[in-house]
């Protein structure tokens, strides 16, 4: 007797390797066969940047290949999910479909469609959490609310996931899969098999409708090997001296490659958080110095961001809609366009803004470090709302993930969760202390490279010396003081 085929429904977990629904999948029958649905109203977003696109294409293209050499396929639609994934199910005769969940408001809108289509049908589906070291349900606070503060957070999900080491060992992927043979099909499913809109081969951005031309520019590589391989580069560090067993303070200097370049990877999932966890014990086993170590959990506490600011969006989807803290909705933000549109050209005449804007602009991703630079300058010097700001990033991100932009933006803007004093970054500060030698601003500012080390990190750059460069928009000191005033006059509460 054949074995019960079941279908595998790939979102953000492009990998075989680690994949938990797929592995439950491939504990229950060797019959398994992957599909992935290029969303139209995903692809339509006009907040969806090329930088994504194409890394998604190329992703899928290695996955195909890793399904092909695990002994099944996947199958490409374009189309409808609430549509497309009942109609695959019953035309490769899938006795369940199984997928791993997601925090997105969209995305889990979209999984109780497919669901119930799915259930009407006599579909069985099995769910689970994948792209989380802790489920959202799992972690909460005393009271038994979601945690809404970084640091409880970070104390019960640390020691939720140390009690639970035995249990993150990543798992292999499957291999020995059985494949369909669709000339096989019964006759009553086979037009079901020829009405799918399939794709052939994945196809590439260009083919979607999008062009992206910074891929030798972009730090983050996709595909599930690419992205272990970048794993295993940075972290072996902790023991050989590199990037992780200095990532404190490297991870703060954007002219170093002193960051990870996972972020795109974690979000499409060609890493899991487990391999990215792994990795970091592996290294503190063997790290011997005090750097080593402090870098290590430093880079561990990233991690445990990244999953705060998702399972905020689970338990708080309105975040995604506007501020956290109601008395932001009354800020009488200035929204000039023509200065955004400087800021989002790095056009602004502060170096440190400008190149990182065009790194964004070129590469699609930009250092972490000058995210909260340019963050703060829209929104604390140019008084522009912060909604703007965090649109400009997913429209050009290669790693544009909902949960960790807004996060990160509203962490910014000071609207949003575990807010401190009022943050003001001082751009020619931040300069000063990550950029010494003006590296970083040379490298993506080329028409300023004559330009003396001093001058690039104050922004006082004599007329002659500018070459068609802008002198600043505004003033920082001006517009903080502005800035302040206009938040002290906001109500409390």
């Amino acid at each position: 007797m054949a074995p019960e085929r079941w279908l595998f429904w790939h979102r953000r977990d492009l990998r075989l390797a680690d994949n938990l629904g797929l592995a439950a999948a491939a504990a229950a029958t060797p019959a398994v066969t992957g599909l992935y649905v290029l969303d139209p109203a995903i692809l339509s977003d006009p907040l969806m940047a090329p930088a994504r696109v194409w890394f998604l294409c190329q992703s899928l293209r290695e996955l195909a290949d890793h399904w092909r050499a695990a002994g099944s396929r996947l199958l490409i639609l374009q189309g409808e999910p609430s549509a497309l994934v009942p109609l695959a199910a019953r035309a490769v005769g899938a006795a369940v479909v199984a997928w791993n969940r997601e925090v997105e408001p969209y995305g889990r809108e979209r999984d109780r469609q497919v669901a119930a289509a799915l259930q009407g049908q006599g579909t069985r589906v099995l769910v689970d959490w994948d792209q989380l070291l802790v489920a959202p349900e799992a972690i909460r606070t005393g009271a038994g609310e979601p945690y809404r503060v970084y640091g409880p957070f970070l104390r019960n999900w640390r020691g939720q996931v140390e009690g639970r080491a035995g249990n993150l060992e990543p798992v292999e992927a499957p291999i020995g899969l059985l494949d369909l043979d669709p000339a096989a099909l019964p006759a009553e499913i086979a037009p079901l098999w020829a009405a799918l809109p399939r794709l052939e081969v994945p196809p590439t951005a260009e083919e979607l409708g999008f062009r992206f031309a910074g891929a030798d520019l972009c730090p983050c590589r996709p595909g599930e090997a690419a992205a272990l391989a970048q794993l295993q580069a940075f972290a072996d560090g902790g023991v050989n001296g590199g990037p992780l067993a200095a990532y404190e303070p490297g991870r703060n200097f954007p002219g170093e490659a002193g960051t990870s370049g996972l972020s795109a990877a974690l979000s499409f999932g060609s890493l899991s958080p487990r391999q990215a966890w792994a990795a970091a014990q592996g290294a503190r086993a063997l790290a011997r110095s005090e750097e080593a170590f402090r870098s290590i959990g430093v880079w561990e506490q990233e991690l445990a961001w990244r999953e705060f600011y998702q399972q905020a969006l689970f338990h708080f989807p309105e975040l995604a809609d506007g501020p956290y803290r109601s008395q932001w909705r009354h800020f009488p933000w200035d929204n000039d366009p023509a200065r955004f549109q400087a800021w989002c050209h790095g056009l602004t005449g502060v170096p440190i803004v400008d190149a990182a804007m065009r790194q964004l602009e070129a590469s699609g991703w930009m250092h972490n470090r000058c995210r909260m630079v340019v963050a703060s300058f829209l929104v604390k010097d140019l008084i522009v709302d912060w909604r703007w700001g965090e649109r400009a990033f997913m429209e050009r991100l290669v790693d544009g993930d909902l949960a960790a932009n807004n996060g990160g933006w509203q962490w910014s803007a000071s609207s949003g969760m575990d807010p401190k004093p009022l943050r003001i970054f001082n751009p020619f500060t931040q300069a000063s202390k990550f950029d010494p030698e003006a590296t970083y601003i040379r490298r993506w500012l080329p028409e300023l490279a004559h330009v003396a080390t001093a001058d690039l990190i104050s922004g006082d750059i004599a007329p002659l010396e500018r070459r068609g460069y802008p002198v600043p928009i505004v003033s920082h000191k001006v517009q903080q003081a502005r800035f302040k005033a206009l938040h002290a006059a906001l109500p409390r509460g």
